[in-house]
């Protein structure tokens, strides 16, 4: 039996997600093993086998086939852009991706001046700003602490994932606008999809019973 290969996220996503399949009896105990180095784990018994990527890695490694399924959110999806099928929300990690700065930067959001944008989101943002609010915007890339942008006078707003809102208010910052709904998601490789239907299929429906009776 040919292994159904899954790219996990690394961290709580990755966990989350082997507490929906442990439901379905799709086990992997050595993925528990804290003080274990390996990067590919197997259940040999069901033919799966997973490994942990960075986010940002998961995409690309749906897309090029080292793995059927990948499990990642939704932002890294659109930001990294690659060619897979998106097919199950996990209803996991759930946030939004927002613009959000001082109070005093909405004003500059509703003119038509040039704006700067800091985010670790460029694609995103600037097809927000480009296609959906048509303002022109330059976007300064950042990978970290965004919230320091308009602080320090970088820039005057930023487009970054939002939760709770608990960091931006802490930093005398607020959400401006929300623009896109976000969450974990299943994607899948396009010729896996076609060579391994009936158990990648099979392996949908199962998941999204078990999401759905979660959520109930």
């Amino acid at each position: 039996m040919r292994y159904i290969t899954i790219a996990l996220a690394k961290g709580r996503l990755a966990k989350q997600t082997m507490e929906i399949l442990k439901k379905l009896g799709i086990i992997c105990p050595e993925m528990e093993d804290k003080d274990s180095r390996k990067l590919i784990f197997t259940n040999e018994e069901l033919g799966f086998r997973f490994f942990l990527a960075k986010a940002n890695d998961v995409p690309t490694y749906v897309e090029y086939g080292a793995a059927d399924i990948g499990i990642v959110g939704k932002d890294t999806i659109v930001e990294e852009a690659r060619s897979l099928y998106e097919v199950l929300d996990l209803n996991l990690g759930k946030c939004r991706m927002c613009v959000a700065g001082p109070e005093s930067a909405r004003a500059l959001l509703d003119s038509s001046l040039p704006l700067r944008v800091a985010t670790k989101y460029p694609k995103i943002a600037k097809d927000y700003f480009y296609n959906v609010r048509h303002q022109s915007v330059e976007i300064i890339k950042l990978n970290g602490s965004i919230e320091l942008a308009p602080i320090v006078g970088l820039a005057e707003v930023i487009v970054d994932i939002v939760e709770t809102g608990s960091t931006l208010r802490e930093n005398g910052l607020k959400v401006l606008e929300e623009f896109m709904p976000l969450s974990a998601r299943m994607v899948v490789n396009r010729v896996s999809l076609k060579m391994e239907q009936e158990r990648i299929r099979k392996l949908i429906a199962d998941m999204r019973e078990v999401i759905e009776q979660k959520d109930a």
